[in-house]
């Protein structure tokens, strides 16, 4: 797996938070760095995914990588895949409309150890609809909860969301709070438990992929929970109100190995 390594974590943020730091460019007069601005994307048209590696060098990954993400989870190989250990504390709810998602910054000390490697949570977002799909089934949304290890890499644990008949209670701090308008993390008087977002079941299956959005840095980790959780249609719409479609198309898996857990079941 390719490491994103001696990278800040400050700057592990922004790029989870969907922006790539600006390239320097140094002037022959002062050699002042100047910092270059991004180029705006989009889930559609001219700026939509099938452009987005021609927006931007820093993007060009999006179109030539060959370990892109999200993929379709499909005749994966069953073997006896180590239990993801979970160690998530409550945090205050930093809610915020980037632009692209609704995102919460988490508070540190919480953590996941995958393979003895300790990742710690730095936040979580969500796509609607689903990114990733099972055996081609997509769902109504997909939870990112995106983490990284002391040497830089990133490891995402993804959460399959589907209908369900009535208001999930863990959720709704999250749900009956996001901001219409696109903003910076301000923290609130509430608190979030990261470990009452996750399904009862920890089965899941692992690959090695890329970010989902620009600059589509390969090099993370991904370890999708195969059971879904529920959520009532008026939460799932609150937030498709927002964001009407804000999910990268699935990616070939090309010579990739998908692994699926062979155990029935994890708590």
């Amino acid at each position: 797996m390719k490491k994103l390594t001696q990278i800040p974590v400050f700057v592990l943020l922004l790029i989870a938070t969907f922006y790539v730091p600006a390239v320097l460019i140094v002037s022959g007069q002062g050699m002042t760095p100047t910092p270059q601005p991004l180029p705006h994307w989009t889930y559609e048209g001219a700026e939509g995914p099938t452009n987005w590696g021609n927006l931007d060098s820093r993007f060009a990954v999006c179109a030539t990588g060959r370990a892109q993400s999200p993929i379709n989870l499909s005749k994966a190989q069953m073997v006896p895949l180590t239990d993801i250990k979970f160690d998530y504390k409550a945090s205050k709810l930093n809610i915020f409309n980037n632009g692209h998602t609704i995102q919460v910054n988490y508070d540190a000390g919480s953590s996941i150890t995958y393979n003895e490697i300790p990742y710690n949570l730095v936040q979580f977002h969500f796509h609607h609809p689903s990114e990733h799909s099972i055996d081609g089934q997509t769902f109504a949304l997909e939870l990112h909860l995106v983490h990284s290890s002391a040497s830089g890499d990133l490891a995402v644990v993804a959460v399959m969301i589907r209908q369900g008949d009535k208001d999930n209670p863990d959720y709704a701090g999250i749900f009956n709070n996001l901001p219409s308008t696109q903003g910076t993390p301000t923290p609130t008087t509430l608190t979030i438990d990261a470990s009452r977002l996750l399904p009862a079941s920890k089965v899941y299956d692992t690959y090695t992929g890329s970010l989902t959005t620009p600059p589509c840095s390969e090099g993370v980790r991904w370890l999708v929970l195969t059971t879904p959780i529920e959520l009532s249609q008026k939460q799932i719409d609150a937030f498709s109100h927002l964001f009407e479609d804000n999910a990268r198309p699935v990616q070939p898996i090309n010579n990739r190995d998908l692994l699926a857990d062979q155990s029935p079941a994890k708590p």
